[in-house]
């Protein structure tokens, strides 16, 4: 009897420690449950050379979202990226989307300079303003055959 109130107590402490390492998982993850809390634009780009969904995307260094996936625009031909941005931000339609590199390592993540038009993005929207990834290949070739 006592041996099987024991295994019992472990069994409840062992399934406790799972819960709590799956919920850790998650929250450091920076997965969500459901999806609530967030709405999507998309963006237009000539280019996102290391731009990888999961991606930060801040306003005045400041997290408000991630970028939730990368497609090519067959009309287009352009990157559409989608940005999925907290709930309670508007964004206006005039904002500027911007393709930057973090830090040494070269993590690239999307910045948002907000506009000042007064009329918002719909959760669909596409944001037009957009400036592309810099590529330092491209920039040094440029230079080293005198193209500058």
């Amino acid at each position: 009897m006592q041996s099987k109130r024991v295994e019992t107590a472990v069994g409840i402490f062992i399934l406790i420690g799972i819960l709590c390492v799956s919920y850790l998982a998650i929250r450091l993850g920076r997965m969500e449950w459901f999806g609530q809390g967030y709405y999507t634009v998309n963006a237009l780009f000539t280019s996102v050379s290391g731009l990888k969904a999961g991606a930060a995307v801040e306003i005045a260094g400041v997290e408000v979202g991630q970028v939730e996936g990368i497609r090519l625009d067959e009309k287009s031909m352009m990157a559409m990226v989608q940005l999925r941005i907290k709930n309670g931000l508007a964004l206006d339609d005039d904002v500027n989307a911007s393709v930057k590199t973090s830090g040494l390592i070269g993590d690239k993540f999307i910045k948002l300079t907000p506009g000042s038009s007064g009329k918002k993005l719909a959760p669909g929207d596409t944001i037009m303003d957009t400036e592309g990834a810099l590529d330092l290949e491209d920039i040094i070739s440029k230079y080293a055959f005198g193209k500058v």
